[in-house]
């Protein structure tokens, strides 16, 4: 049975409860990260921890803890929980009112959650075909580099892509690309990766970054900059990358091919880096 953090209290998943009046059940008014661990290391806990700060702070949400804190509890949760490779879930709510009310509540204490999972990475037979994508409109709201709990909208499209028996919905908001509904999402045109820049309409993801440092440690022609949806649908390569996704190729969109169908080169590559670099960066080794 998996151990899990509550408000100060470590114990076993299946007995955590938090009250029904907590705000983040009843207004999704909270944020969250997700850390991966590699070999019982957390990946870049710092910036994870960083990220968490800069949403609580745009929600006016306290943060509970000193960042030395919070990395006490997370290599806490690791250490109770018997998966060498895992994938930590980190809330924080707003807490649990008297009464259901819009406005924030005055001297409430947040709601603290952390709880483990075993991380599951793409299969093989994925990594080698690639994977179906569908697309649709971005119809989120307009803080998107916020991390927060609120994911209906994220909910709605990734069952669009489930329905449709993808793995992911690529998201076009007036004529751009920004993400997937859980996910980033990379282009290849002509051996140039291309990634959209970071902006209030995408969240700035962790794996997001170390792609696009690869990228240049080796030389990888890139841009960061807008992209046209016309440019995703002919491109010559698209990619979804995630902390569980990692560098992961979709090989068709809206039911056409992207290039050949098959995986590309520099995608091929990036994965081989990537894979390198979680064995010597993430894992230590």
């Amino acid at each position: 049975m998996s151990t899990c953090y509550l408000n100060g209290t470590y114990q076993p998943l299946a007995e955590a409860r938090v009250s029904p009046m907590d705000r983040g059940f009843l207004f999704g008014d909270g944020a969250y990260e997700v850390i991966p661990v590699y070999s019982r290391r957390p990946f870049r806990l710092a910036e994870h921890l960083a990220r968490l700060e800069r949403t609580l702070e745009a929600l006016r949400l306290p943060n509970p803890y000193r960042l030395d804190e919070w990395a006490g509890i997370v290599h806490e949760i690791v250490a109770r929980n018997t998966w060498s490779d895992q994938s930590i879930y980190l809330q924080v709510t707003r807490g649990a009112d008297t009464r259901r009310n819009h406005a924030f509540p005055i001297g409430v204490q947040p709601t603290v959650f952390l709880m483990s999972e075993a991380l599951v990475t793409p299969p093989a037979d994925q990594l080698a075909n690639g994977v179906a994508a569908v697309s649709a409109a971005d119809f989120r709201w307009l803080r998107c580099d916020l991390k927060t709990t609120a994911l209906l909208a994220n909910c709605l499209l990734r069952q669009m892509a489930i329905d449709h028996g993808c793995a992911e919905t690529v998201l076009f908001r007036d004529g751009f690309l920004t993400e997937g509904s859980a996910s980033n999402i990379f282009i290849v045109r002509d051996g140039v990766l291309l990634a959209p820049p970071k902006s209030h309409l995408m969240l700035p993801g962790i794996t997001y970054d170390v792609v696009l440092e690869l990228a240049a440690k080796h030389g990888v022609a890139h841009e960061v900059r807008d992209i046209l949806k016309d440019e995703v649908r002919t491109a010559d390569e698209v990619w979804m990358t995630s902390s569980t996704k990692e560098v992961l190729a979709i090989t068709s969109l809206d039911d056409r091919l992207i290039g050949d169908g098959r995986p590309g080169p520099v995608g091929r590559q990036m994965l081989a880096w990537y894979q390198d670099f979680k064995k010597t960066v993430m894992r230590g080794g």
